[in-house]
C-alpha cells in the first residue's frame, strides 16, 4: 500500500536539514511505501539526499526561501506563510499536494498556521495537542490537550476525549480505550465544574463512542498503563507533560551520577547494564517522538525540535500511522455518534 506523500518541514528543529532528511531516509527504510515532499532550500536539501539515494528517489522537493525561527511570535509566522518551508509544508496538506505535514519547528507557529490553512473539523471547536507518553503497561498513552489551549469548557474535554480515543484505537488496538479526566483526585465530587459537566456528558455517552469512560486520573497515575486516553486542558497538560519528562531525565541523571561514585558502583553498573540501556531506551523522547495537532481537516505533526534521526523518523511513522488509518475520518464518525447519542437522551427526556 502506497500512502499519499508526506510533506517534511525540513528547515524546522535545532539541526534543521541533516536531521531531518536523516530521519526520513531512516522511515523510508523501514517503510518503502512512504513518499516524500521536502520542503525547504533546494541546494541544501540536495546536497543532504547525496547520502540517501532511497529517499532521494522517493522524494520531491519543494524550495522555500524562508524559515521560521525558534523564536518567532505566531503571528509574525503568520505573516511569511507563503514563503517558509513550514507554511508551505501546511499548505500542501491543504491543497492535497500530501497527506500530511511534519515539522520540528516553532510549536505556536506551527498550530497557527496549521488553524489557518486548515481549518477545524466539523463539530470540533478547537484543535488539540496529543502526544504518546511512555507506561508501566504494554502500550503508549494518549494525553491531550499539551498546550494548545490553555483554557477550555466541557465541551472541549468532550471533543478532545473523542479525539483522543479514535487516536488511541489507531495506535494500541483498544477497541474501547480506557478514558479518564485528570483531576486532583479521582472521587466524583473533586475538580471544577467544567470537569464536573465533562465527566457527566461522556459517562452518558460512553457506550455510543467506543471508549471505556470511568471519571478521573491523578497525575502520578498516568503512567502506571491503567489508563488509554488522559484529557485535560492545555495549561495542566503542559505541566503534567514537562513534570514527566523532568522526572525522567532527574531519574536518569541520577542513576548516572550514583554508578560513577565509586568503583563498586561502576561496577555495578556493568553487572546492571543491560537493566539501565532498557531504562534508557523506555524514557527515550526520541522513541515516543510525534506530538498530533488533532480536530484539524488535515494531518499535522510535530516533532521534537532537538529530536535526533531517530525521533523524526517515529514522527513519520505516527504521520503514516495516522493517514493509514483515516484519523480525520474516525474523528467525524463518533462525533456523528455523539450527536445521534445526545438526541437520543433528548427524546427520552421530553418523553
Amino acid at each position: 500500500m502506497t500512502l499519499p506523500r508526506i510533506a517534511v518541514d525540513a528547515m524546522g528543529g535545532d539541526e534543521g536539514v541533516r536531521v531531518m532528511i536523516e530521519g526520513a531516509a531512516l522511515a523510508r527504510r523501514r517503510h518503502d511505501r512512504f513518499k516524500f515532499l521536502l520542503v525547504g532550500d533546494e541546494e541544501r536539501i540536495k546536497t543532504a539526499l547525496e547520502n540517501h539515494p532511497n529517499l532521494r528517489g522517493a522524494s520531491e522537493i519543494l524550495h522555500a526561501t524562508d524559515v521560521v525561527s525558534g523564536d518567532e511570535k505566531p503571528t509574525q509566522a503568520l505573516r511569511r506563510a507563503k514563503t517558509t518551508s513550514m507554511g508551505l509544508a501546511i499548505n500542501a496538506v491543504k491543497t492535497g499536494a500530501a497527506g500530511a505535514a511534519v515539522s520540528a519547528g516553532n510549536t505556536g507557529a506551527l498550530m497557527a498556521m496549521s488553524k489557518l490553512a486548515l481549518r477545524t473539523m466539523p463539530g470540533i471547536d478547537r484543535p488539540a495537542l496529543s502526544a504518546l507518553l511512555p507506561t508501566l503497561g504494554e502500550n503508549d498513552m494518549v494525553m491531550l490537550d499539551l498546550g494548545a489551549n490553555t483554557e477550555c469548557d466541557a465541551r472541549n474535554l468532550v471533543q478532545f476525549a473523542i479525539m483522543g480515543a479514535a487516536y488511541s484505537r489507531i495506535v494500541t488496538g483498544r477497541d474501547e480505550p480506557r478514558v479518564r479526566l485528570l483531576n486532583i483526585g479521582t472521587e466524583e465530587t473533586k475538580g471544577t465544574d467544567e470537569l464536573q459537566m465533562a465527566a457527566a456528558q461522556l459517562k452518558a455517552a460512553a457506550k455510543d463512542l467506543a471508549m471505556s469512560f470511568d471519571g478521573f486520573v491523578e497525575a502520578d497515575k498516568i503512567n502506571r498503563g491503567e489508563v488509554d486516553v488522559v484529557v485535560t486542558d492545555g495549561f495542566s497538560g503542559n505541566i503534567a507533560l514537562k513534570a514527566v519528562e523532568g522526572t525522567a531525565r532527574f531519574v536518569a541523571d541520577l542513576l548516572r551520577r550514583s554508578f560513577a561514585s565509586s568503583l563498586r558502583s561502576k561496577f555495578g553498573f556493568l553487572v546492571s547494564r543491560p537493566a539501565t540501556e532498557l531504562l534508557k531506551h523506555h524514557l527515550d523522547p526520541n522513541n515516543h517522538n510525534g506530538a498530533v495537532f488533532l480536530g484539524l481537516n488535515g494531518v499535522v505533526v510535530k516533532s521534537h525540535g532537538s529530536a535526533n534521526a531517530v525521533g523524526v523518523a517515529n514522527a513519520v511513522a505516527v504521520t503514516a500511522r495516522l493517514l493509514e488509518h483515516n484519523i480525520t475520518e474516525r474523528i467525524v464518525a463518533d462525533l456523528e455518534r455523539l450527536g445521534g447519542s445526545h438526541l437520543r437522551r433528548t427524546a427520552k427526556a421530553a418523553e
